[in-house]
């Protein structure tokens, strides 16, 4: 990276990070359909133009900006070293109810365009809630899966995405209204409901 005359020059890699990281920003507190190449562009001080050279059109940008959400989100749910699988995945919930806070407007809009039709965002978002998924089961091992008293298996698995998207809901309606939940409550609940609903 440069500087001439006063302005900063970026490597053309260095250039579209930017932009992605001030996509994702915008996102925690609009629309996917509020964040144009137009909005960017101002946001940035940059020129449509050069926007369009890093992004061809506004769904591929879209495309890149919830790729990278979706990539911080997995990142940031990441697990800790607990030894305990339910306190490990309540931990988790934790760091994914603290995102859903922090970027209320820009997630729900982001789940609602996975589910509209948009075959490319509803690609990544569910990938995203796969790595999600299966990292419980990678994380807690046989033998925390069987400390738990839950069994390895398809039907598990298939009851486990289940639990993911009713989390989903619950975490984003709680966070509009608690109906008077603890956070703490809320954690608890959610990570307990995992085991009962795979052993009922």
């Amino acid at each position: 990276m440069t500087s001439t005359s006063g302005r900063t020059r970026m490597s053309p890699e260095g250039r579209r990070e930017q932009l992605l990281e001030l996509g994702t920003q915008l996102l925690s507190t609009r629309t996917l359909d509020e964040i144009s190449i137009e909005v960017l562009a101002e946001e940035a001080g940059i020129s449509r133009g050069l926007l369009y050279h890093y992004f061809g059109n506004k769904q591929d940008f879209h495309v890149a900006v919830v790729r990278r959400a979706v990539e911080q989100l997995v990142a940031i749910t990441a697990p800790r070293d607990i030894e305990d699988p339910l306190e490990q995945l309540a931990v988790s919930l934790g760091a994914y109810v603290d995102y859903v806070v922090e970027n209320y407007t820009g997630y729900v809009s982001l789940v609602r365009a996975a589910s509209g039709g948009n075959d490319e965002l509803r690609t990544i978002y569910e990938a995203g809630r796969r790595a999600l998924v299966d990292r419980i089961f990678e994380v807690t091992g046989s033998d925390g899966m069987d400390a738990l008293g839950v069994p390895d298996s398809p039907a598990v698995r298939l009851l486990a995405d289940g639990w993911s998207a009713m989390t989903e809901a619950v975490v984003v309606a709680w966070v509009a209204d608690d109906h008077g939940l603890s956070r703490e409550d809320l954690l608890q609940r959610l990570a307990g409901a995992l085991p009962a609903i795979a052993l009922a």
